[in-house]
């Protein structure tokens, strides 16, 4: 069954194509469609365009169907195009002509595009719950860890004195960077198309403010024309979101994947969390953070996919559309399993104590003792070639004793402003 039907067969070798994983994709879609469905046959009542009666026969049968996928026995078969024409076959088959009525002021450029706008607003929130949930892990971690030294490096040598803490905040930190990009794309698609038909709106006297508020939109996308341009750029805002923060978890991914070697030993993920060589018996390889390395940055090629297949279309529907869900679903899908597997491992890694202790990270220290010789009225450049001459010739000894005091220093995280941040957008944001 297809929407457009008209009773002129397709082609099977063109059906095929044209339809693509469609079936398969369109089950991320369905709650969203039974969503927007039920929203527009009660502004089709209100509208006087279909009985109280017939909406009542509607909204049943749209109940039954959620009920079917809360219950995982909803499917789209190769009977249906997509899960648009099979939600309108259900409701034709129990409910006869209401069903048949569903469609009316509605195109599907509209119906697809609204639910995939619903999607996607509430797939920003659902990432954002799982950001913040990982933020305040390594809060946490930041805190227990805060006056666990370490040596922090710069073009992979040993540079200065750092923390723990102060590294796990960094990312806590980063995370909430990056939750803006989410914020944006949560604004992006909170924008309610439906209504706009084709792209030129409709004759019925229809009342787009009325779906907007039953579905949950914080706004109208008001020009039929405009609202039809948000397919491609809602996924690509969602894509660039995505990118942002898969960057931050790379680079973290990789910071352990380092630490955890031999060469460095600064953490210890325990045994169960690593995996073997086939050949060598002593190994402990950190496979989950690699894989989360190789999956982020795959993630972060998303708005540059996005963009080349819908870069130089012009206004209005155009079926190339269709293989965006094809780039973005399984990635987003993906990207949860990420968080869930970042969640369940960081809070068992093992950090080594006493780091700075080993001699090899002596001339960590020359900052300290440059501004020793400062604070005894010594020069800074004079202070610099003293110390630099000192590690030379052998004679350095480090001056391991000192503190900061500036905020977000390796003495002074600022744990407190940080979590001040994340109180801020549990308030302010729409994603919470």
């Amino acid at each position: 069954m297809k929407i457009w039907d008209k009773g002129i067969a397709v082609d099977k070798k063109i059906e095929q194509f044209t339809v693509g994983r469609d079936r398969e994709l369109d089950m991320y879609l369905a709650q969203f469609d039974v969503q927007a469905s039920r929203a527009q046959a009660n502004m089709l009542a209100g509208a006087g365009l279909i009985s109280a009666a017939e909406n009542q026969q509607l909204q049943q049968g749209l109940q039954e169907l959620a009920a079917q996928l809360e219950a995982g026995t909803f499917t789209i078969g190769e009977d249906f195009e997509d899960v648009h024409s099979k939600i309108e076959s259900y409701l034709t088959e129990h409910y006869g002509d209401a069903g048949k009525k569903i469609h009316t002021a509605r195109s599907r450029n509209d119906q697809v595009l609204t639910a995939i706008q619903l999607f996607l607003k509430d797939y920003t929130r659902r990432a954002a719950a799982k950001t913040l949930e990982l933020v305040e892990v390594l809060l946490q971690k930041a805190e227990t860890h805060k006056t666990d030294l370490m040596p922090g490096y710069t073009h992979f040598q040993a540079a200065m004195p750092s923390s723990f803490g102060l590294w796990f905040s960094a990312y806590a930190e980063h995370l909430l960077l990056d939750l803006a990009l989410f914020e944006a794309a949560h604004t992006v698609a909170d924008q309610n198309p439906l209504g706009s038909g084709a792209g030129f709106g409709s004759s019925f006297p229809i009342d787009r403010l009325q779906t907007t508020r039953e579905m949950g939109f914080g706004n109208l996308a008001v020009s039929s024309v405009g609202a039809q341009m948000l397919r491609g750029k809602t996924e690509k805002t969602v894509a660039f979101a995505l990118a942002g923060m898969a960057a931050t978890l790379a680079k973290m991914s990789y910071d352990l994947v380092l630490y955890n070697g031999q060469d460095m030993a600064f953490v210890e993920l325990p045994k169960e969390f690593t995996t073997g060589s086939s050949i060598m018996p002593h190994k402990k390889n950190p496979d989950v953070f690699e894989l989360i390395r190789a999956r982020c940055n795959a993630l972060q090629a998303l708005p540059n996919t996005l963009i080349l297949a819908t870069g130089n279309l012009p206004s209005g529907y155009h079926r190339d559309f269709q293989i965006l869900k094809e780039i973005l679903f399984e990635p987003m899908t993906q990207f949860l399993d990420i968080l869930d597997i970042v969640l369940f491992a960081l809070p068992q890694l093992r950090i080594k104590p006493d780091l700075l202790n080993q001699p090899k990270y002596d001339a960590v220290f020359t900052v300290e003792n440059i501004n020793q010789l400062i604070q005894t009225g010594t020069p800074f450049r004079t202070a610099y070639k003293q110390v630099g001459l000192a590690v030379e010739d052998g004679s350095y000894v480090p001056h391991k004793e000192f503190q900061t005091t500036h905020l977000g220093s390796v003495h002074n995280l600022g744990l407190e402003e940080i979590r001040a941040k994340v109180a801020r957008f549990r308030t302010g944001s729409r994603l919470t």
